[in-house]
């Protein structure tokens, strides 16, 4: 799936992982491909993306302060009110 992290200053990462995992404002969770539409607020927390490089996991961590996430159709779009990479 593709994911972008936007926020109001810059586009932080976008690229295709296979798994995200994020804070939710009520509770971690996790998107995997193909999962159901979903529209939910960020709550303060590591958000984590997984993708397989040369047949091993690699891992991508981002603290966001907060914000907003959309899945649709395998392409999560988190707008994210501040992040520290």
């Amino acid at each position: 799936m593709f994911i972008e992290v936007i926020t109001p200053d810059a586009k932080v990462f976008e690229g295709e992982v296979e798994s995200a995992s994020f804070p939710g404002s009520d509770g971690s969770f996790q998107v995997l491909n193909n999962h159901a539409p979903l529209i939910t607020t960020l709550g303060k927390g590591d958000m984590k993306f997984v993708k397989t490089v040369n047949k091993k996991p690699q891992e991508t961590h981002i603290l966001v302060e907060g914000g907003v996430v959309e899945v649709l159709n395998n392409h999560v779009t988190v707008l994210a009110e501040k992040v520290h990479t």
